[in-house]
């Protein structure tokens, strides 16, 4: 067959396969309009309950004082806002929630690399130090501050006694510091577990040939992490420092919960414990309320911030 005629045969050929080849970028299109809005209507509504209406009435509620027995309530505008920035206590309690998050973040994303790193190198017993790892991640956080409280309980916690033979009276739950010390440890214990899952499957993803390269390349392990491997966990890194940012905001207050609670009034919180109690244990719904919407406006001006300057530094792909 001429090559003329093969060319002309293989375009055919293609012609017919890309023609009946569905391509795979192209947009589904629906019969009935209102369809994709049947599949989206339940998150939908499931947003619209659990976020968009209780967001609206929290910002509703910190423009009035309300009776705590529900029978009425007075307009005062921004005071609630007002009394909240003014207040010393507020000011220390959001001092220690920027600390407390700074310092659970850094250690969380430290040791959980530190440990996905290890994991990648071990040959014999990975799958059982990998499960024995992830395992803690399992524990609610609930259980996890009730188990730290135990570690740490003033008569018979292991950790007060290893403090104790140093010199050092560990009292959780009186003394501001030893307290805060103790929510720092048990939080980052908590979310070590979610890091490593991460960082270790961003490990795993990157391919063969980019280690044997960056082994001809430079002889120093510590090298060839900081140039080849830690560029290319960017994308996994800022996706954990997001979440990780939002778990201590957060997902801790259970664990502070647990430990703070029926103690002194001197011990240290988070801000979104400050909200829990100022509304549902001193009945002050409005301040509560004012407090919540300024703590979201923090996040969110947080969030803005990381994915406006932090995500430029990440390179995907």
């Amino acid at each position: 067959m001429p090559a003329a005629a093969r060319r002309s045969l293989r375009a055919r050929l293609a012609d017919w396969y890309f023609a009946e080849t569905p391509n795979p970028a192209k947009r589904v299109q629906f019969s009935r309009p209102l369809t994709p809005w049947l599949f989206l209507l339940p998150q939908l509504a499931i947003v619209a309950i659990f976020f968009y209406w209780p967001s609206v009435q929290a910002v509703t509620s910190s423009f009035y004082i309300e009776d705590p027995f529900g029978f009425g309530s007075t307009f005062v505008g921004f005071e609630n806002y007002t009394d909240a920035v003014s207040n010393s206590q507020y000011a220390s309690t959001a001092w220690f929630t920027a600390l407390f998050c700074v310092v659970v973040t850094a250690l969380s994303l430290g040791l959980g690399l530190l440990l996905a790193v290890k994991a990648d190198k071990v040959i014999r017993g990975a799958e059982s130090y990998k499960t024995l790892l992830i395992s803690v991640y399992a524990i609610a956080p609930p259980v996890a501050g009730l188990i730290g409280m135990m570690f740490f309980d003033m008569h018979m916690g292991p950790f007060t006694k290893l403090f104790a033979a140093f010199g050092h009276d560990l009292r959780v739950g009186i003394d501001y510091w030893d307290t805060a010390f103790a929510l720092t440890v048990i939080a980052v214990w908590k979310q070590i577990p979610y890091n490593f899952i991460f960082f270790l499957s961003g490990l795993q993803s990157v391919p063969v040939s980019v280690r044997e390269a960056a082994l001809i390349d430079a002889r120093s392990g510590w090298r060839r992490f900081r140039d080849i491997i830690l560029p290319l966990l960017a994308p996994t890194a800022f996706f954990l420092l997001v979440i990780n940012i939002t778990y201590t905001m957060f997902d801790t207050f259970s664990i502070i919960d647990v430990i703070v609670k029926d103690k002194p009034a001197n011990n240290p919180m988070t801000l979104v414990y400050k909200v829990y109690l100022d509304g549902f244990k001193g009945n002050d719904i409005g301040g509560s309320s004012a407090q919540s919407v300024i703590l979201m406006i923090v996040v969110a001006a947080l969030t803005v911030v990381q994915f406006r300057f932090l995500e430029r530094r990440v390179h995907y792909g």
